[in-house]
């Protein structure tokens, strides 16, 4: 499944939703599932900045892919790192910078986000980027 592929599902499984306090309760959910980071990746070189809770990010290349691992210590705010991590994770470096997480806008997400949260949403997103452009520019000098 390409990302484009991932995006679209993300879209459907939010319209099958009924509303948006349905939804918080679903990034919720996403979040429970997300596979805790240990305690020795939860520095301050991994916490995202300009997030109001905290975030931690990790990211490693496997076959040329980008695996994302990530936590936070607010549930709404781990659900939104959750998505993110779906939506980027097991993608190539460049398809992850040329790649806006569209999703966001098309589920009204954008909409539904306090500011800090919106703000702390686009810090992710940033990071994920950075993290891509350092890997791709890793493989060039190799």
């Amino acid at each position: 499944m390409d990302i484009q592929d991932k995006g679209k599902r993300i879209v459907k499984e939010f319209e099958l939703l009924q509303d948006w306090p349905e939804r918080y309760k679903y990034i919720i959910k996403l979040g429970t599932k997300l596979e805790p980071l240990p305690a020795e990746a939860k520095t301050d070189d991994n916490l995202v900045k300009g997030c109001q809770s905290q975030v931690w990010l990790t990211a490693s290349v496997v076959d040329d892919k980008v695996e994302f691992k990530a936590d936070s210590d607010a549930a709404i705010t781990k659900g939104l790192v959750a998505l993110m991590v779906r939506f980027y994770s097991q993608e190539e470096p460049d398809t992850i910078i040329n790649t806006s997480p569209f999703f966001i806008d098309e589920i009204g997400m954008a909409k539904h986000l306090s500011p800090t949260r919106a703000n702390g949403l686009a810090s992710m997103v940033k990071q994920m980027k950075i993290y891509a452009m350092a890997f791709n520019s890793q493989k060039k000098l190799s």
